[in-house]
């Protein structure tokens, strides 16, 4: 039987633990089909274990992808100190695809796993807030390249633009995810396909003046 968990930081080896045991059960077997028993099982704990630190499933749940919501956070921080607008947007993008392609199970997770949507009175996650919540992020980066005047004159909506450039960066990310291993498909490489969706869709969306 593993030993009883005595100290503070033993505790939260352990939670780390019950959190990547359980993203990896989500994202492999659905949410639907995961017990915290199953969860306990992976980690060779009992099931009275896990429900020292997660009520229920959907506690669990809600704290894996909110660990994860904020591990995004905190890998796109680096990029809001940038002083100039069209750079912060730029490297935003850049720093995104990088955070998912190099923890694609986080980014399963959040985006490539159904769920139920976010309960916002539910999460640990403060909602607006940059340096917890990608989303606000992203807000914020489009919405001062916007009053930089860096976009197009007919795009004069900061949210429909922010939404139109993560579809974007969600679609090279999720089918190399996925897909980059699929022999049926002769891809580019991957860092052809990053310029290609910098060029198409980014610098798209920019004024002629700002292109490079």
């Amino acid at each position: 039987m593993p030993p009883k968990v005595k100290t503070e930081a033993e505790k939260q080896v352990l939670r780390t633990g019950i959190i990547d045991a359980a993203r990896e059960l989500f994202i492999h077997n659905g949410v639907e089909a995961v017990t915290m028993r199953a969860v306990a099982n992976k980690i060779g704990y009992s099931a009275t274990s896990i429900y020292l630190y997660f009520n229920d499933k959907e506690q669990l749940l809600r704290a894996v992808v909110d660990a994860d919501v904020l591990k995004l956070a905190q890998a796109l921080q680096s990029t809001l100190s940038i002083s100039d607008p069209l750079q912060r947007f730029l490297q935003f993008g850049q720093h995104y695809v990088q955070f998912a392609l190099t923890n694609p199970n986080h980014y399963r997770m959040m985006f490539m796993t159904q769920h139920p949507p976010c309960d916002p009175a539910l999460s640990s996650i403060e909602q607006n807030n940059p340096e917890q919540d990608a989303y606000s992020q992203l807000i914020g980066v489009v919405t001062s390249a916007c009053e930089a005047g860096v976009f197009k004159p007919e795009l004069t909506d900061p949210t429909l633009i922010a939404q139109t450039v993560w579809a974007a960066m969600h679609g090279l990310c999720s089918l190399q995810i996925n897909l980059a291993d699929d022999a049926w498909i002769d891809w580019r490489p991957l860092e052809t396909r990053i310029d290609a969706m910098v060029q198409t869709c980014m610098y798209g969306l920019l004024k002629e003046s700002h292109h490079e």
